[in-house]
């Protein structure tokens, strides 16, 4: 199940500025507004949270994919999504 999870998170994040928005977006999203839900921060902490997850969404944009939030309201509403970009392969370029 962890190895379906990783091989299926890597296809997804190819890019390199996608993996850094993640990098950088996925701590805070998550970490920083539990720091600053402890210190009483409460507008901080929300607003980290949605930059956080700006930052992901930007990600995916230039990833050329929909984030996995889009993808499950996308299914819900029966609608088309993309979840992993084609890239082609190394070894078959003609160099």
């Amino acid at each position: 199940m962890l190895r379906r999870f990783l091989v299926n998170y890597y296809e997804r994040h190819q890019h390199p500025a996608n993996q850094l928005l993640h990098l950088i977006g996925l701590p805070v999203t998550f970490v920083v507004p539990v720091i600053l839900l402890v210190e009483g921060y409460y507008l901080w902490a929300a607003l980290s949270f949605v930059a956080g997850y700006a930052l992901q969404f930007a990600g995916h944009a230039i990833e050329g994919n929909d984030a996995g939030e889009a993808i499950l309201v996308k299914k819900l509403l029966g609608k088309p999504y993309v979840a992993v970009v084609p890239r082609p392969n190394e070894s078959s370029r003609d160099d």
